[in-house]
């Protein structure tokens, strides 16, 4: 065993790759606990949140961006800014690929960006490894490494890794933290995300949410967590915290799919959702969901700024 180097190391570091790369898979397993939220759909994430890892020797703060992508919309077109903003800007970037499916022109898109960013290390984590054989896990890290002799990208490292299974997770962890520049601890012990506590909430309520109506509506819900106050009057040893959060979609049309029938939809959002915000803050919660009409709400640079973006 070697002793602990007393050089100690902080920074950050984000994860990019196309939608459902296993960024905010990875980001979770890093840290330990939910904080990015996790879908099949793209586009999932839209705020930078980020997850603290703690280990003896460093501390590494993951910056999660949302997906690059071609934009469509306004969103679209401020997310793209923010995360070309959020690269220039990190220690280290992770670009992840999923092991089970080709290269594609997605991710040529997003290593041609990369290639631009001269400065910043860049480390290929190849996700996903769970889902194929060895014969082509092998086909993918060549690729990876062809990828970037042609764009004149040098990667740092190529590592393999499956979230899920929580293979090889502590070394992406390690080579990332190895690149970070020495400093001291740039966040308290025992905290895992800078995020405010009520977009993290939000995010939860969104995620539980779009379960089961992804198909119909990926894009246009939207939640806004209003207040969440300490209950008043109740004994210090069962606290009670109110959250009252509205969810919005972009059409009337949509209401009756996120109430469902009778609320039965809706019922069952709740329930998800306050048991990871229960989870998250360590508190029982009492969750008050109301569903609003924002008409086109991702076209129109008010209802965005009203809603956070």
């Amino acid at each position: 065993m070697n002793a602990p180097s007393s050089s100690y190391r902080s920074g950050f570091a984000c994860f990019v790759g196309r939608p459902n790369a296993g960024k905010s898979t990875l980001t979770n397993a890093l840290v330990g606990t939910k904080v990015a939220i996790t879908s099949d759909r793209p586009q999932t994430t839209r705020h930078t949140v980020r997850g603290i890892v703690h280990r003896p020797d460093a501390q590494l703060v993951l910056v999660d961006t949302p997906g690059l992508h071609k934009p469509r919309t306004l969103l679209g077109e401020r997310l793209n800014d923010l995360v070309r903003t959020t690269w220039a800007e990190v220690d280290v970037i992770g670009f992840c690929l999923p092991a089970d499916q080709k290269l594609g022109p997605g991710d040529k898109f997003i290593a041609k960006e990369l290639a631009e960013i001269k400065k910043t290390p860049k480390v290929a984590i190849v996700t996903k490894t769970d889902l194929v054989d060895s014969k082509r896990l092998a086909e993918q890290l060549i690729a990876v490494q062809q990828l970037g002799a042609e764009l004149g990208i040098e990667w740092a490292e190529i590592i393999p890794v499956s979230a899920l299974g929580d293979k090889q997770v502590d070394l992406v962890g390690e080579l990332i933290t190895k690149l970070l520049p020495e400093g001291m601890p740039l966040y308290p012990d025992g905290d895992l995300t800078d995020e405010p506590e009520q977009i993290m909430v939000a995010e939860l309520i969104r995620e539980a949410a779009l379960e089961g109506v992804r198909d119909e509506l990926p894009h246009s819900l939207a939640v806004v967590v209003e207040e969440m106050l300490p209950r008043e009057g109740r004994p210090a040893d069962r606290p009670l915290l109110d959250i009252h959060a509205n969810v919005y979609i972009e059409r009337q049309s949509q209401k009756a799919i996120v109430i469902g029938a009778k609320g039965s939809r809706l019922k069952h959002v709740g329930t998800t959702a306050r048991k990871h915000i229960e989870a998250l803050l360590g508190t029982p919660v009492y969750l008050d969901l109301h569903v609003k009409v924002a008409k086109d709400w991702q076209r129109d640079p008010k209802q965005l700024r009203k809603l956070g973006f």
